[in-house]
């Protein structure tokens, strides 16, 4: 966070207690035997903020508009005003002043070594995937403030975002796009667009990805979709069924959506309802990643058992958690030991559900 702020920082302690941090989420991961782990996103101070860092063109600070949650419900906005202390910038994130150009490639390169070395240190042969916010959401969050139109700065991002995803996939990790924007912004950048109008917006996100990714195979690489990493009336959520026709024209083999917490649990229906199709995997949501409860292992493997049905076939469903546990530095709603115990349950409800299969 200070390093964000542009305090002068020991580059040296830093890369330390990333290090650090990386070997014991990954030991942690394993410890409950996750099969597929990740960095944990260490070295980051927000999922996409990072970004800021590692382009020329960001500047000043943008004015993220409010979800309406927070409007809808003050009293809410209030109880999370107070709840949350300091953490990394979240709605203040620079803006394009100028013409952004990704120079990022050491730090990315940093990163997949690091993943590389610190999972070399732990053993056992996992596979791992790294993330990389997707150009939509960059776009809605560190605000336009240069090109003369959202679509010209969406397909810039996309051109040089391509650079860090391109980097992920020749280290030998699976690529997350990590893709909120397909969701979520339809309660805060469109939240004055019509449904439909916001649809035509997921077609044109939908596309900056696939331009962004063309080079990577889709079975190497994955894309993640939710309607905001917090717990919260979210009575604005556009419904899963709106946007899966779009979201099923990703490139990704891969879709990861967010089926655990109470607002979405009941949307296996609208997956099977659209015919999943055969050249498509899906991770869903069974683990909540914004309350402290442990789900039992029975409740993890119903949820499998539903995506199975939902998609027609076991081989195409891997179990995963509805978001990340802690998307910005300072902003996290679950105690780390909890989400170990989370991950344990989520290990022992596959497990169940394999059983049963």
């Amino acid at each position: 966070m200070r390093q964000e702020l542009g305090d002068v920082v020991d580059a040296a302690e830093l890369e330390r207690q990333i290090s650090r941090g990386v070997h014991d989420v990954l030991r942690h991961q394993v410890e409950a035997g996750v099969d597929i782990v990740s960095d944990g996103e260490q070295s980051k101070p927000g999922f996409q903020t990072y970004v800021a860092q590692r382009m020329t063109g960001f500047a000043g600070e943008s004015r993220r508009r409010t979800a309406t949650d927070f409007i809808k419900f003050p009293a809410y906005a209030d109880m999370m005003r107070a709840k949350i202390g300091r953490r990394a910038k979240m709605t203040n994130a620079p803006q394009a002043v100028g013409d952004v150009t990704y120079h990022g490639q050491r730090e990315a390169l940093t990163d997949c070594d690091r993943l590389s070395r610190e999972l070399g240190e732990i053993g056992g042969g996992h596979s791992a995937f790294m993330t990389a916010p997707s150009p939509g959401i960059i776009a809605t969050t560190l605000l336009n403030a240069h090109y003369d139109s959202h679509e010209r700065y969406l397909f810039t991002l996309a051109q040089e975002m391509r650079k860090e995803y391109e980097i992920i996939h020749k280290a030998g990790f699976i690529l997350q796009v990590d893709a909120p924007d397909l969701a979520m912004e339809r309660t805060v950048f469109f939240q004055d667009n019509s449904d439909a109008e916001f649809i035509s917006f997921v077609e044109m996100h939908v596309d900056a990805i696939n331009k962004a990714t063309a080079d990577i195979p889709p079975a190497a690489m994955r894309v993640h979709c939710c309607w905001g990493n917090r717990e919260g009336p979210h009575v604005d959520d556009i419904p899963l069924a709106k946007i899966l026709p779009e979201l099923l024209q990703l490139r990704a083999e891969t879709l990861s959506i967010e089926l655990a917490n109470p607002r979405h649990q009941h949307e296996y229906e609208s997956i099977r309802a659209a015919q999943w199709p055969a050249d498509k995997s899906l991770i869903p949501g069974v683990i909540d990643s914004t309350t402290n409860y442990v789900e039992p292992a029975q409740v993890v493997a119903n949820r499998i058992l539903q995506a199975v049905t939902a998609v027609g076939d076991h081989a195409r469903v891997i179990a995963g958690v509805d978001c990340g546990f802690g998307t910005f530095a300072g902003y996290e709603m679950v105690a780390s030991d909890v989400v170990w115990a989370k991950l344990k349950a989520l290990r022992e409800g596959a497990d169940l559900a394999a059983k049963s299969l």
